[in-house]
């Protein structure tokens, strides 16, 4: 999840959906309510803790952070979107399709009153896609907004929370403040994710439980949509702010010719494919063999 945080246009919340881990991820993100806090207050302990899936949550959020690590500060991976996009991006395209046709054969019975919300979501995740990027200020409230917005995206599946950072016109600003962990920037954008997971959290949970077809059917549709800019094969428009290479225009194109770029891109995103086909299968078979 951290390493495709880092990706704009693919989101964390793809890859928990991915991983099967999308739902139980919400439902621990909603365990801090309350009756939490009140047990906190009243210094019971250990049945605050008993309420939270807290082993679950702090081997997830050691990953990401493990990962927006390192993908930051010894593999760079911003500068390898730049320089290898071809070869990145056909890796997550491969992994985004296969988990939306797993995600289509969760759908039951789809009616035709059905196909208004997917067209919804797609039409909601071309339009995200397509935004420009602006320029913003670097005040403590707007990187405090920044990182509320951001882990809502990062959240949603199909909606990246760097490409929303990218049209904040803070991508760069925010990466290079992990990578040099300015703690103030760092504790700013850290405060406003906390809020958007409280308040967006219990959003989502609230449609899945009420509205879990249309709310499904609304995210296969956000899925299939952010597969404009996902396609490896780009024409991509970046310029120079501050020294860093910032995307702001992007067109789907076929390659003009079968080259080794082109092959290794198509394997990775054939790897990537593969690789949820067979995590969707293990699990499955784990989940019938619990089951019996």
């Amino acid at each position: 999840m951290g390493s495709a945080d880092i990706v704009p246009g693919v989101s964390g919340g793809t890859m928990a959906l991915i991983l099967g881990i999308y739902e139980r991820l919400l439902n621990a993100i909603r365990s801090f309510d309350t009756s939490w806090l009140r047990d906190i207050a009243g210094f019971r302990i250990a049945r605050a803790l008993h309420r939270n899936d807290l082993l679950f949550l702090v081997s997830l959020f050691s990953g990401i952070v493990a990962a927006l690590l390192f993908f930051t500060r010894v593999v760079p991976l911003p500068d390898l979107i730049i320089s290898h996009p071809e070869e990145v991006y056909g890796l997550f395209f491969g992994l985004i399709l296969a988990s939306i046709i797993i995600l289509m054969g969760e759908v039951e019975k789809p009616g035709a009153g059905d196909l208004f919300f997917s067209l919804a979501g797609i039409l909601l995740g071309l339009a995200i896609v397509n935004l420009v990027p602006v320029e913003t200020p670097t005040a403590g409230w707007f990187i405090f907004l920044c990182g509320f917005v951001a882990i809502c995206a990062m959240l949603l599946p199909g909606i990246s929370g760097s490409f929303i950072l990218l049209i904040l016109g803070k991508y760069a600003y925010i990466i290079n403040a992990l990578g040099q962990v300015d703690v103030a920037v760092i504790a700013l954008f850290g405060a406003g994710a906390l809020g958007g997971l409280i308040v967006f959290s219990r959003a989502i949970g609230w449609l899945l439980k009420h509205y879990h077809q249309a709310t499904l059917l609304l995210i296969k549709g956000i899925l299939i949509g952010s597969l404009w800019m996902i396609w490896p094969f780009q024409e991509r428009i970046y310029v120079d702010v501050h020294g860093k290479q910032k995307l702001v225009e992007t067109q789907p194109v076929w390659p003009a010719a079968f080259d080794n770029t082109v092959a290794v891109s198509l394997m990775l995103l054939a790897a990537g494919f593969v690789v949820v086909m067979i995590i969707h299968f293990l699990s499955t078979r784990r989940e019938k063999a619990l089951a019996r």
